[in-house]
């Protein structure tokens, strides 16, 4: 009795341990000029739900990129985007409410970050589907500076933002005003084939870049968690 009172906790113990849910949801993002797969910030969760449910309806599928700028950016999300005729401007569309913005300290504009699109409003909500994925470019601490006088109105770049903004690159000009939501853990080499795209006075690309996204599985967020974990 007493051996089978064992297997049964053993057997529970483990079930409980792998139907453990995976710390991180990951989305991955499909186009011609290759995939990229980005973890959703748990620090985020309004943006991080929306992005999910908005993935889970489909409605982002054959959708375009259809904003792009060298050592920017590149923008999706939106919905009149699909079956879009050539040399039409796009960046209006989106459903009918906004994400109130979750500005983070921690989460900022480096190199490969999901960001939230909006349109101007004074509390800075983001669009409930447009998105954009930040290629960047280094900054000095000149430019820095400026920027902190200029753009940012008195929010200052920790040093240790400054050095990732330095060496690895990203748009510090976002900080604060956009919500950062998420970032490419694999496949930025996409965003920079997509970016310099030639593009028409819009900054939509003159051939259409079409893309889906889909969740990964529980199983593969784990994998992903796993091995982040072992490279952090």
């Amino acid at each position: 009795m007493k051996k089978l009172l064992t297997l049964i906790i053993c057997f529970f113990t483990l079930t409980t341990v792998f139907a453990k849910a995976p710390k991180n949801q990951y989305v991955r993002i499909k186009t011609s000029y290759g995939n990229c797969i980005i973890r959703l910030y748990n620090e985020t969760p309004k943006h991080r739900d929306n992005f999910i449910k908005i993935v889970k309806s489909g409605i982002l599928n054959q959708t375009l990129f259809h904003r792009i700028i060298l050592n920017f950016m590149i923008q999706g999300g939106d919905p009149d985007s699909k079956n879009a005729k050539p040399n039409i401007e796009l960046g209006n569309g989106s459903l009918k409410y906004t994400i109130d913005a979750e500005f983070n300290d921690s989460l900022f504009h480096k190199r490969g970050v999901l960001a939230a699109a909006r349109d101007n409003n004074p509390e800075k909500k983001s669009s409930a589907t447009q998105f954009y994925i930040v290629q960047g470019r280094r900054y000095t601490d000149a430019e820095m500076d400026n920027l902190e006088a200029t753009r940012l109105k008195g929010f200052k770049i920790p040093e240790s933002q400054r050095a990732v903004y330095r060496t690895v690159g990203g748009t510090p000009q976002l900080d604060h005003n956009y919500t950062v939501f998420g970032e490419v853990v694999t496949g930025l080499d996409m965003v920079d084939l997509i970016a310099p795209l030639k593009a028409d006075i819009h900054n939509r690309p003159l051939k259409d870049v079409p893309y889906t996204i889909e969740l990964l599985s529980k199983r593969e967020c784990k994998q992903l968690d796993k091995l982040l974990l072992l490279n952090s």
